[in-house]
C-alpha cells in the first residue's frame, strides 16, 4: 500500500464544477447499513460531490456493503482501492481491515496501520485527513453506532472550516457515535434521519446559508 501523501501545508484539490462541498463523508457503526440506505437512496444520480463511506464492520468477512447499497442507491458505488482518484457524482465504500485516508491530490490510500478507537477503518483518520486536503470544502456526516469513533476527526473538519452533521437521537438505533461528536460542541446540524439527505443536498449545491 502506498503512503499517505497528505499535507497540511499543500494546496487543496481543484474544486468539482457547481458544488460549494466537494466530499461528504458518513461514518457509522451498528445499525449503520440502514442509516446509510435511508440518507444514500434519496441522493440524486447527478449529486456533484464525492461520497465516502465508513462502516465498521467484521475485520474476518469480505464486504457485501457495496452490492447491497448497490441495489438501493442511484449513485454509482465501488469499494475503496488503493490510489482511487475522488471524483464528483461517485461513492466509494471503505474496505474492512484497511484505514482510508484523503490525500492532498485528492486519492485515496489505505493502510494496515494500528487500529485507532479499537477499530480499523477509523473515522477519526478518514475525517482528519479529508480536513487537510479538502478544508472547507468538507462535509462530516455521523449516523448511528456505538462508541466514539469519530470525535477527534469531526472536530479537525471544523477546524478547518468544514461542516459537521449529526443524526439525532430520536432516530438513531444507535446513539454512542453521535451523541460523542455532539458532545464536542462544534457540530453544525442535529438532524432526523429522513432530513440529512435533503440538507446535503442543499449544501452541497448553495453553500451555507
Amino acid at each position: 500500500m502506498t503512503q499517505p501523501q497528505v499535507d497540511q501545508h499543500s494546496n487543496p484539490p481543484p474544486a468539482f464544477a457547481n458544488t460549494a462541498f466537494d466530499v461528504v463523508a458518513f461514518a457509522a457503526s451498528a445499525g449503520g447499513l440502514k442509516a446509510l440506505s435511508e440518507v444514500l437512496s434519496h441522493l440524486p444520480s447527478d449529486f456533484p460531490a464525492a461520497v465516502l463511506i465508513l462502516q465498521h464492520l467484521d475485520r474476518s468477512h469480505r464486504s457485501l456493503m457495496a452490492e447491497i447499497l448497490r441495489r438501493r442507491i442511484s449513485l454509482p458505488i465501488k469499494q475503496t482501492e488503493d490510489g482511487d482518484k475522488l471524483s464528483p457524482g461517485e461513492a466509494y465504500i471503505a474496505q474492512p481491515n484497511y484505514h482510508v485516508l484523503v490525500n492532498s491530490d485528492g486519492t485515496l490510500s489505505l493502510t494496515q496501520s494500528p487500529m485507532v478507537n479499537f477499530v480499523r477503518p477509523s473515522a477519526d483518520l478518514l475525517f482528519e485527513s479529508l480536513a487537510k486536503s479538502y478544508r472547507n470544502r468538507a462535509i462530516a456526516v455521523i449516523l448511528t453506532g456505538t462508541g466514539k469513533d469519530g470525535t477527534k476527526g469531526v472536530q479537525a473538519i471544523a477546524k478547518m472550516g468544514g461542516m459537521v452533521i449529526s443524526q439525532n437521537q430520536e432516530t438513531s438505533e444507535h446513539f454512542g457515535m453521535p451523541r460523542s461528536a455532539i458532545d464536542t460542541g462544534i457540530v453544525d446540524l442535529i438532524l432526523p434521519l429522513p432530513e440529512i439527505a435533503e440538507t446535503l443536498i442543499q449544501l452541497v449545491k448553495k453553500g451555507r446559508e
